[in-house]
C-alpha cells in the first residue's frame, strides 16, 4: 500500500465556541492530543501534518514532544478558512505518490479502527468519506417556510476522516483555486472535479467539537469508553 499522510486542519477561529477549541481540556487531555493519538496509532499513516493557528503552533510543538508523536515532523500555519488551511498542509507533502487522509482536529473521538477502514476502502477510487445515516427528518426551508421534506433514507451526515490519492486531491485544489470556488469539505471538491467518492459507515461518537455542548457530550462518550 502507498504511504498515508494525514493532514489535520485545526486552525478554526472558534467563533461559535467563543475561543479556540483544539487546546481545550477534554477529560484531562487537550482536544488535539486525543486526535493525534488516534492517528499516531494507525500503522498505515507514516506522517501527520497538523495545521494550526499561528498563536497555537508553539504550544502544539510542546505537546508533540510531550506525548511522543513521532509521526508529526511538520506543522503548517492555518489559513483564513478550512480550504486554505488544508492547502497549506498539502504544500508540505513531498511524496506525490502517497495517499492523503484529512481529519478535523476537533473530532477527537475518532478511533484507529475507522481510520484504517477508510484507508482500506480507497482502492482505485478517487475518495472515501465516512458518514452516518441521518436520524432526524430533514426539511428544505426557504424564508421560514417548508419547501420540501427530504427522503431521510438517502441522507447522510458526512464526517472525517476522508481519504484521497494525493494527485486527485491536488488537482481538485488547483482547480478550485483557479475558479475561486469554495467547498464545505474536501470530498465535495473532488466530486465537483468529477471524482468517484465512496461513502463508508462512520461512527455516531465521532462528533465535531463546535459548541460547548459538544464538549459535554464528548466527555460523556469518553466516560463510556473507560
Amino acid at each position: 500500500m502507498k504511504p498515508v499522510i494525514a493532514i489535520i486542519p485545526a486552525a478554526g477561529s472558534g467563533r461559535r465556541f467563543g475561543e479556540g477549541k483544539t487546546l481545550l481540556d477534554l477529560k484531562g487531555m487537550p482536544v488535539i492530543v486525543r486526535t493525534l493519538s488516534a492517528l499516531q496509532a494507525v500503522e498505515e499513516i507514516v506522517e501527520i501534518i497538523p495545521v494550526m493557528r499561528n498563536d497555537e503552533m508553539e504550544k502544539t510543538l510542546e505537546l508533540v514532544e510531550k506525548y511522543g508523536f513521532t509521526k508529526v515532523r511538520k506543522i503548517a500555519p492555518g489559513g483564513r478558512e478550512r480550504q486554505e488551511s488544508v492547502s497549506h498542509g498539502l504544500g508540505l507533502i513531498d511524496r506525490e505518490g502517497c495517499i492523503v487522509l484529512v481529519h478535523d482536529g476537533v473530532r477527537p473521538l475518532v478511533t484507529p479502527e475507522i481510520i484504517s477502514r477508510a484507508i482500506a476502502a480507497l482502492g482505485d477510487l478517487d475518495g472515501v468519506v465516512t458518514a452516518v445515516a441521518v436520524k432526524d427528518t430533514i426539511k428544505e426551508v426557504r424564508d421560514g417556510l417548508v419547501k420540501k421534506t427530504l427522503a431521510r433514507e438517502m441522507l447522510f451526515a458526512v464526517q472525517t476522516p476522508q481519504v484521497f490519492p494525493y494527485t486527485v486531491l491536488m488537482e481538485a485544489y488547483t482547480n478550485a483555486l483557479k475558479s475561486g470556488m469554495h467547498f464545505t469539505d474536501d470530498a465535495a471538491m473532488v466530486e465537483y472535479n468529477g471524482g468517484r467518492v465512496k461513502v463508508i459507515e462512520g461512527e455516531y461518537t465521532n462528533i465535531k467539537i463546535t459548541t460547548r455542548e459538544d464538549l459535554i457530550v464528548a466527555e460523556a462518550f469518553l466516560r463510556q469508553r473507560s
